[in-house]
This record gives C-alpha cells, sequence and structure tokens, in this order.
C-alpha cells in the first residue's frame, strides 16, 4: 500500500446500516479539502466563467465519488425484522491497506461472523490511498455480491480522520513494504510517520474504548509510535500482532511430537516480531506436559525449532513468491477473537502490549509480545505464572535490546526529543528485505 501522503485528502464512504442507534440513517460523505485554485486570464468575465467551470467539475466530481454501493444504499430498520431485533449493537470495525492482499482475505471472515459471532451486525470502514480508491470500490463491490447478511455497512476513503470515526477496533495493516537497498533505520521513519499520523486520528475520532492492532511492520514499535500519539486512548489498548509467529511455534512443536496441533498450549512469543523473537519451549505444553519431558531434543529446541519459527516467513517467500497474506488474515482472526473469547482454563495467548507495569522485568515503555489471559471482554491480562530459564531470559533481553534501540530511532516520533539511531544489526524478518 502506498500512504505516502496521509494529509487528509478527499475522503468517500458508502456504506448502509440498520436502525440500531446513530446508525439507522447513515450516509455517505466526501470531504474535498485544498481544491485547486483558479487561473484568472483576460478579464472579469473570462475568470468568473472559469471559477464557475472548476466549481461545476469538483460538483460533478464529488457526485460520482460519493456513488455507494447497491444494498449498501438502504437503510436497514433491524428491531423491526423477527430474524434481526436479537442481534447485538453494530460494531465498527476500520482497517488501513483494506485494498491489499492480506485484507482480501480478512475482510470476507470478518463480515462472515467468524469474530464476533452470528449476532454482530458488522460495519467496514476501509482506508486506502489515492492511488488505491479503484481498487476499494472493487472490494466493496465484492463484499456486496457475497450478501452476508451480518456486514450492514461499507465506507471507503483516504482520510484516517473519516474512516476512523467511532471504530471500535482498528485494524492497522497498511504499511511501506522494505524495497531493495532501503536501510532499516528508514523504513522505521516512513512507516512510523504513517502510524503517527493515524494515531492522532484515532485519537481525535475513534471509540474512547478502540482495541487497536498493528500488523504493519515493523508492528511493535509502530505501534508505540501509535499509541504514544494517541494520549487520550488507554495504551493498554494497542496490540502489535506476533500470533502468527505463535501459530507457527505450536505448527512445529506439533510436527516435532508427532500430534495435531490443537494438541499444543500455553505457547508464547516473546519479544519483537523480528528474528530475534523467542519461541517459548519452556513454558508451552504438549497434551498438558510440559514441551521438554515430551521433546527431550534440547539441542533441537534451542537451535532447530527457534530458527524455524524466527524465519518461516523467508521460507514461505522463497517457496510462494509472496508473502504470508492468507496465514496473517487467520492470525489476525485468532488475535481478534482472544480478546473477544474467554481464554480457556490454564491456557494464554501471545499479543505485543505495551510493558509499562510487566511483571517480568521487562524494560517499561516498549511495546513487546508477553503471555495474556482474556475474559472475552476485549481486555486482557499478563500471566504472571510462568517459569524462566538463563536460557528464556538470555533470548528475550536480546529481543529488548533490538526494540530499545528502535524506540530511541523514532523519538522524533514518540515526543521525546531528537532520533538516534544504533540498532544492533539487520534483524528484520526476510519478507521485509
Amino acid at each position: 500500500m502506498d500512504f505516502s501522503s496521509l494529509a487528509r485528502p478527499q475522503a468517500l464512504r458508502c456504506g448502509s446500516t440498520g436502525a440500531l442507534g446513530a446508525h439507522a440513517a447513515r450516509r455517505r460523505s466526501a470531504q474535498l479539502l485544498c481544491p485547486r485554485r483558479p487561473t484568472f486570464r483576460c478579464s472579469v468575465e473570462a475568470a468568473k466563467q472559469q471559477v464557475q467551470g472548476t466549481l461545476a467539475a469538483e460538483a460533478a466530481a464529488e457526485a460520482a465519488r460519493n456513488e455507494c454501493f447497491g444494498v449498501f444504499c438502504t437503510t436497514y430498520d433491524l428491531e423491526a425484522d423477527e430474524k434481526t431485533k436479537s442481534w447485538k449493537k453494530l460494531v465498527n470495525v476500520s482497517v488501513s491497506g483494506a485494498a491489499g492482499m492480506i485484507s482480501n482475505h480478512l475482510l470476507f471472515k470478518l463480515a462472515s461472523g467468524e469474530v464476533f459471532g452470528q449476532d454482530q451486525p458488522i460495519a467496514l470502514k476501509l482506508l486506502g490511498s489515492e492511488r488505491s480508491l479503484q481498487a476499494l470500490e472493487g472490494v466493496a463491490m465484492e463484499l456486496e455480491d457475497s450478501l452476508y447478511p451480518l456486514l450492514r455497512e461499507v465506507s471507503i476513503g483516504v482520510d484516517p480522520y473519516v474512516i476512523f470515526e467511532d471504530a471500535d477496533w482498528a485494524l492497522l495493516i497498511g504499511a511501506k513494504p522494505r524495497g531493495p537497498g532501503v536501510e532499516r533505520a528508514a523504513l522505521l521513519d516512513i512507516n512510523g510517520q504513517i502510524f503517527a499520523e493515524q494515531g492522532k486520528a484515532l485519537n481525535a475520532v475513534a471509540s474512547r474504548n478502540v482495541k487497536v492492532i498493528v500488523v504493519g511492520n515493523p508492528c511493535n514499535t509502530n505501534a508505540l509510535i501509535c499509541l504514544k500519539n494517541a494520549p487520550s486512548l488507554p495504551a493498554k489498548n494497542f496490540h502489535a500482532l506476533t500470533r502468527l509467529d505463535e501459530n507457527r511455534a505450536k505448527c512445529q512443536l506439533a510436527l516435532k511430537a508427532g500430534v495435531f496441533y490443537d494438541k499444543i498450549s500455553n505457547m508464547t512469543i516473546w519479544g519483537n516480531h523480528s528474528t530475534t523473537q523467542v519461541p517459548d519451549f519452556l513454558n508451552a505444553k504438549i497434551n498438558g506436559r510440559p514441551v521438554k519431558e515430551v521433546i527431550e531434543d534440547t539441542k533441537w529446541l534451542e537451535e532447530d525449532f527457534t530458527i524455524t519459527v524466527q524465519k518461516r516467513g523467508g521460507v514461505l517467500i522463497q517457496k510462494w513468491g509472496r508473502s504470508s497474506a492468507a496465514s496473517t488474515a487467520v492470525s489476525i482472526v485468532d488475535a481478534m477473537r482472544s480478546l473477544v473469547t474467554p481464554t480457556p482454563e490454564g491456557d494464554w495467548f501471545s499479543t505485543g502490549v505495551y510493558t509499562t507495569g510487566n511483571p517480568y522485568g521487562i524494560v517499561d515503555d516498549i511495546v513487546f509480545s508477553m503471555p495474556c489471559r482474556s475474559k472475552g471482554d476485549g481486555d486482557y491480562e499478563l500471566v504472571k505464572d510462568v517459569a524462566m530459564d538463563d536460557f528464556l531470559w538470555g533470548r528475550i533481553k536480546k529481543s529488548e535490546a533490538e526494540l530499545i534501540a528502535e524506540k530511541r530511532c523514532v523519538a522524533h516520533l514518540t515526543g521525546e526529543g531528537n532520533a538516534f539511531c544504533d540498532l544492533p544489526g539487520d534483524t528484520m524478518l526476510p519478507g521485509e528485505m
């Protein structure tokens, strides 16, 4: 996705909704900011005609871009329908990078009720760029053709201040990929500016209890930038996606132990979403037994298992020729469901969250993946009863050092002074190269 310009340009909303609260009669709107100034030539009359022509053209363009998509133009009275009157209040989900491959898999899962259930109507608000606006229209058309009964509104646009309005969830997927010759510090700055702007927009217009999941890489530090630019929102509500890493780790343990992956529990990914991430085999379990009792090959656990999980994304790109869009979308769904579904007794899940006040001794004021539990209310608590040994702690400190260095590199975006980059080697995932 190209998010090179986020200065609140033109935005388009297309949507429909039922008669639930303020959503009963919502209509699309378009904003045209900084219109082109007319050029005055020859005479007052010529100038007048030119101004009128410019305004007429802009009005026509606005009307054209304000077209909604078929069924999403309709106002529904959900409370009057016997089938829908027991449904919950509409939930607003904003998605950036909505014309990309990850979103192409994710949006249909959200619309189907896979995350929130079959009694939860949903509004999808899709953020892209001027370059991707036509593609977003195509996405909206596909959502329309899919006839999802729960999907009651679709909005598309390029202005985060419009798309994030009243958002209950914000899934921040869009980010600039790392190209040839791009230094890691430069990528941190480029994408950091995107997430600083999006943090400001969330702070201004989103629900005061919005849950934010940052997917665009480097997601830990982007999440930190975002929350620092949203001081009115709870820092605890910002997440960096490390669920795909957890899923990959479970798969590798299942393969080694000769069991199906639903037998793997208590899997933690500690640290950064990079090749310093720490898949924790010390606390993980297989069929309720500690991993080290089932897999006695310590060398495999410390070396092969860890490296395979860390580099799985790069290997997939070599095999497939593209990044892991489908499995990333699945992991976003898993991460959301972990927050809206009570965690099974004794188990936990991984997510990158704000470290201040953590019980492990990890430095405050970074976003670090840690083990969490939820009661299913969208909130979470850090797991306190975890074991720690020298090997695990040493790996955790290495990932911590990397995130501290990244934080210094984006200090100008978090309000902490001038940036200073002393990154400890290039440890981004191979897929970001």
